[in-house]
């Protein structure tokens, strides 16, 4: 199995901070944001190879981070801007061919995800549902935070069998979670996705194209989860890992290199 960790975004939001450091680099907890995903990626044994895709304006930072994490490699997609940006879905095509995965599972983590759960029980779950893939779910409990994440529907065996791209009146708050499992058969189908014209972006577009041809299943998971896309959830992110660390809490965020 390959995991592709997905660091290509400006995250514009966060301006300032990433006016000059990718948001996957800011610290929280007193590390790098992108180091607490690699600490659960290496849980899994049977995840031989990691793939780090950014762009040309933090290649170099990924590479020198890079430089102690032993089977770590650093793709540049080549954008300089969130005007030209390939999107998540666009990264993970490239990270795909660029690397030469052609016949393997792959898992796919968005590098601005912070979560908790064991990533060997996602993957032994997604195992047993034979040829299928799987995107990590999480019950956010607020009808209006729900309609800024993709909503999933499941049935009694949790395959996906609706998926909403934020919608403005979700019918639940069971969100989809930047975390997902690509079947080898169904590796391909991401250039297939592209090549259709459908969206490059938000990479819950590819799962809800994806479930309508192919069986996907949702992995229900509790526990702390952060989708880090402003200061507020920063924060929020720097305080959860300073706690478990026995750090003393901040009021305001503050980059510390």
């Amino acid at each position: 199995m390959k995991a592709i960790i997905l660091a290509g975004g400006y995250a514009t939001r966060l301006r300032p901070l990433t006016a000059d450091l990718s948001k996957c680099l800011l610290p929280v907890g007193g590390r790098p944001m992108v180091d607490w995903i690699l600490d659960r990626v290496r849980t899994v044994e049977e995840i031989d190879e990691v793939h780090v895709v950014t762009n040309s304006r933090f290649a170099r930072d990924f590479e020198h981070w890079a430089m102690v994490k032993d089977g770590v490699t650093v793709h540049d997609d080549r954008t300089s801007s969130n005007d030209d940006r390939l999107g998540a879905i666009g990264d993970v095509a490239f990270t795909l061919e660029r690397a030469g995965i052609v016949d393997d599972d792959v898992i796919v983590i968005a590098g601005d995800n912070l979560f908790d759960y064991d990533l060997q029980s996602y993957i032994d779950f997604w195992r047993g549902k034979r040829v299928a893939s799987a995107v990590a779910v999480r019950d956010v409990g607020d009808l209006r935070l729900a309609s800024q994440y993709g909503i999933v529907e499941l049935d009694g065996d949790d395959r996906v069998i609706d998926f909403v791209e934020k919608p403005p009146e979700p019918k639940s708050t069971l969100a989809a979670t930047a975390t997902y499992i690509y079947h080898r058969e169904h590796v391909p189908l991401v250039a297939r996705y592209l090549a259709e014209g459908n969206p490059p972006d938000q990479s819950g577009s590819f799962i809800e194209w994806l479930r309508s041809r192919e069986p996907v299943y949702g992995y229900r998971f509790t526990g702390s989860w952060l989708d880090i896309g402003d200061k507020q959830q920063l924060l929020a992110a720097d305080n959860m890992l300073r706690r478990a660390q026995g750090l003393p809490e901040r009021a305001e965020y503050e980059l510390e290199l």
